[in-house]
């Protein structure tokens, strides 16, 4: 058996986290699988609906990663892939339940004549749920095609499944409740069910249901916050599911090797936006400097900063000093442009100590006579001048990164030293040698 997994977004807003781990979680389950993940989309709400909406689904599935084996702009043979295009599809399943007599018309509307009986629904994540259908009191018939001829979701989307042979349905847990009515339709047209799998719904940091407004819900805002899609998507399948292992840090790769629904747990997962920043931190951490610096170079421009023809070897010297990718413009500011402001509390350390300025002074001679440049000449000429003025190496240290860069922390001083060149760190010293004074 193929396995064929599904994402039906309704285009009615943006992609939320929660959509985009549902549709993560499908593409892990088909790719491990050897199997195909369908794409379509639920548009029959025409009120509500927006093409600006079904763009950023695409976008955001895309950024992630995310592709698709069947759906809009790939096709396949189980199109269209637009609910909105099927009616013919609806209209003949909807005979089969006519002419069966499992429907009846109440009031203009359609309503699907249940069995009375239990239904058990036998889910690989939350194991049998059983629903008594005994009660019509509890249950009643279920409307499937409302009085102006539209047909509800639990009647299109059993259908669709069905005519796209999908094998297995990966849902939020809010779904869990509809399948019995879903696999009572299914028994109802004679055909056979897919296996479900509901998985657990995501909740803020304090326990409340994460709704559309909440922070960190909309995939399309994480490309310009500077994440990088395969930190969210690490960050997300660790969201309900666990590798087992005390491992967090996983390439998409990876991703797919070790994903099964047997892990997917059975609680709430806790969206907490500190952590999902940590592993975009680890992710970026793991790049090599060319794809680092491909990837942070926009946000420089963005910043109006210049990117040199060292710029490789000058962002790399942060790469493990930032969380984000909007981080980087600060962070190696002081490497691209000369005019930088300083760090009010560094500096105002720095003057703390009435010997800086002069041994800074000292410092600034015995650049000047370094012919050779290098990071090495540059600290051998620190210890020498911090020797010929009765102090320890140690002691210029500090000044010396602060005069270069603003900061009390940031790159290795080897590493600013060899970037910035003699001429620069000459001038650069003597610059806050006058602001110190």
């Amino acid at each position: 058996m193929t396995v064929r997994t599904r994402f039906a977004p309704s285009p009615t807003g943006y992609l939320h986290v929660g959509g985009a781990r549902t549709a993560l979680f499908c593409w892990l389950f088909a790719r491990k699988h050897g199997g195909q993940f369908i794409l379509r989309v639920e548009d029959t709400d025409e009120a509500r609906n927006t093409e600006e909406a079904r763009q950023a689904i695409f976008d955001g599935l895309n950024w992630l990663g995310l592709d698709w084996d069947e759906g809009p702009d790939v096709g396949g043979d189980c199109g269209p892939y637009y609910q909105s295009q099927r009616a013919e599809i609806y209209d003949r399943y909807f005979q089969k339940l006519l002419d069966s007599g499992r429907v009846y018309e109440s009031d203009g509307a359609w309503r699907f004549r249940f069995e009375r009986c239990p239904v058990t629904v036998h889910d690989l994540v939350c194991g049998d749920v059983t629903i008594d259908y005994t009660d019509k009191s509890n249950t009643p018939d279920m409307v499937v095609r409302r009085s102006d001829g539209s047909y509800v979701f639990h009647f299109v989307n059993v259908v669709d499944d069905l005519e796209m042979k999908i094998t297995h349905v990966i849902r939020g847990e809010d779904h869990l409740m509809n399948t019995p009515k879903h696999l009572q339709l299914i028994d109802a047209l004679g055909a056979v069910a897919p296996a479900y799998a509901h998985i657990p719904l995501i909740q803020n940091e304090n326990g409340s249901k994460m709704s559309k407004r909440d922070l960190g819900a909309a995939v399309a805002d994480y490309p310009a916050q500077g994440y990088l899609p395969v930190a969210l998507v690490n960050f997300l399948a660790l969201l309900g599911w666990s590798s087992k292992t005390t491992e967090e840090i996983f390439s998409m790769e990876e991703l797919v090797q070790r994903f099964s629904l047997e892990a997917v747990n059975r609680a709430p997962a806790r969206f907490d936006a500190e952590k999902c920043s940590w592993f975009n931190q680890q992710h970026i951490m793991k790049m090599s400097d060319a794809d680092f610096s491909l990837a942070c170079e926009p946000f420089v421009r963005a910043a109006e900063l210049p990117v040199p023809a060292n710029f490789i070897e000058i962002a790399a010297s942060i790469k493990e000093k930032v969380r984000l990718l909007t981080e980087v413009p600060s962070a190696l500011a002081f490497l691209l442009v000369d005019d930088f402001s300083y760090e009010e509390e560094t500096v105002a350390k720095v003057k703390s100590n009435a010997a800086t300025a002069g041994l800074l002074d000292a410092l600034v001679l015995h650049l000047k006579m370094i012919s050779a440049w290098s990071a090495e000449s540059a600290k051998e000429a620190v210890a020498a001048a911090a020797t010929a003025n009765g102090a320890k190496a140690g002691q210029l240290m500090f000044p010396l990164r602060v005069a270069l860069s603003g900061k009390h922390g940031g790159p290795d001083l080897a590493v600013i030293l060899t970037i910035l060149g003699k001429d620069r760190v000459v001038e650069r010293v003597e610059k806050f040698v006058k602001l110190l004074a």
